[in-house]
């Protein structure tokens, strides 16, 4: 009788730590912020930004004066996400969208002052920026019209450019 009970309270203490053990954490698809991107037609012509193999995208945030219009001056193709006629804008990317960014691997963020004013840009948790193109006509000069601090890339006083990011 008493193998038996060993047996059971042996049984009965492996299914409590069972129940009362830590689950180790996963991450869960589809959480999160959706992949965003800017993409710009800055001479006024047609310019396709790579958003991977999705083709499900939404303008969320207009950037230049030039209208964009779905169908119009932004749009989707087998190249990917197209913007015409000085349409500047941010848009989501929904998932099957790009991969987020490897370890180490820079990706390009274009961040613009259109009116004059300070503007900032997210860039994540990284502050390693490297001014990669010019767009505007007025100077880009690293402490002076672009930088960062704790809210992201700043842009100031005309400067609109493509910057890499680490």
């Amino acid at each position: 009788m008493t193998r038996t009970m060993n047996l059971l309270v042996v049984a009965a203490t492996l299914i409590v730590a069972a129940c009362i053990a830590p689950k180790q954490a996963s991450a869960q698809p589809g959480y999160g912020p959706p992949p965003r991107i800017t993409c710009s037609s800055n001479d006024g012509n047609r310019n396709w930004c790579d958003i991977g193999p999705s083709r499900d995208v939404r303008l969320v945030r207009q950037i230049s004066g030039s209208a964009c219009v779905k169908g119009s001056t932004w749009g989707t193709d087998r190249r990917g996400l197209w913007v015409d006629r000085g349409c500047r804008a941010e848009f989501v990317v929904a998932a099957g969208g790009p991969p987020p960014p490897q370890y180490g691997a820079p990706r390009i963020v274009t961040c613009s002052s259109n009116d004059g004013n300070r503007r900032w840009c997210d860039i994540g948790p990284s502050r390693d920026v490297r001014l990669a193109r010019q767009i505007s006509g007025s100077p880009c000069i690293q402490g002076s019209t672009w930088g960062t601090d704790r809210r992201g890339l700043w842009v100031d006083r005309g400067c609109r450019a493509d910057f890499k990011v680490r």
